[in-house]
């Protein structure tokens, strides 16, 4: 479905990325993990066009991309959920989740998406007329991801969906997660700082280190990884793994 080949980006001298090559079958949830500054951001933002890598190419269900606009990546079935909870705070939930849904006109489409967005997240059909800014910040999380679905994505880029929320939300939007890639056959690269949790709901995932890949395999292999094990899954899991 997507293939990323050798990867450079350089931010003002920095090498943010050094010959970064990760690839996504159709059907997948793969996951990012590794330390803050690692360069798993900086792939995201490539992949959507957010910057353009300095050398390599990407690849999009046969399509090279790595030389089109951002709002047509996002054409092409492209959609990302950034690190943040970036919600409109005076707008209501379903004045949020319509933004998503602005490049399609088609209105039994659109309500279609909205449904669709309850069922994976029953809380935002409860709170479908208030306003984002008063919500919690696991809600407002579910927002944004169920924002980034109303695009009818192929594939979505999850940048820290579970970045400061409580537990109880992490559970739930996890779970969320291998619906949305079950159920809605919605290809997943997911970047998460609970690598626990990344590992055990993805099927393949890549482990980077200052800018490269530096191991590579099934989740649930790293899983069992000792160097994984003691440098991701020990007592600082969730603190900073960005």
């Amino acid at each position: 479905m997507l293939e990323a080949k050798n990867m450079n980006i350089t931010y003002d001298c920095v090498r943010a990325l050094r010959g970064v090559s990760i690839s996504l079958n159709r059907g997948e949830i793969v996951t990012l993990i590794g330390a803050n500054g690692a360069g798993k951001t900086s792939v995201l933002r490539a992949i959507t066009g957010l910057r353009r890598p300095d050398a390599g190419e990407i690849v999009f269900e046969g399509e090279r991309i790595d030389h089109l606009a951002v709002e047509e990546i996002v054409k092409r079935g492209i959609t990302m959920v950034p690190e943040g909870r970036h919600v409109f705070p005076l707008m209501t939930v379903k004045d949020n989740l319509l933004m998503g849904a602005f490049l399609n006109r088609r209105r039994a489409e659109v309500e279609e998406s909205l449904e669709r967005v309850f069922t994976r997240f029953p809380r935002l059909k409860e709170r479908i007329g208030q306003t984002a800014g008063t919500m919690s910040g696991g809600e407002q999380q579910m927002l944004v991801i169920g924002r980034g679905l109303m695009a009818r994505p192929k594939l979505l880029l999850l940048d820290e969906p579970s970045l400061g929320v409580a537990p109880i939300f992490v559970q739930e939007i996890a779970r969320a997660i291998v619906q949305i890639n079950r159920e809605d056959e919605v290809g997943i690269i997911l970047v998460e700082q609970n690598s626990r949790m990344a590992l055990k709901i993805s099927h393949r995932a890549y482990v980077m280190v200052t800018g490269r890949v530096a191991l590579e395999g099934s989740s649930a292999e790293l899983r069992d990884d000792e160097r994984v094990q003691r440098a991701y899954l020990g007592g600082d899991v969730g603190e900073g793994h960005k």
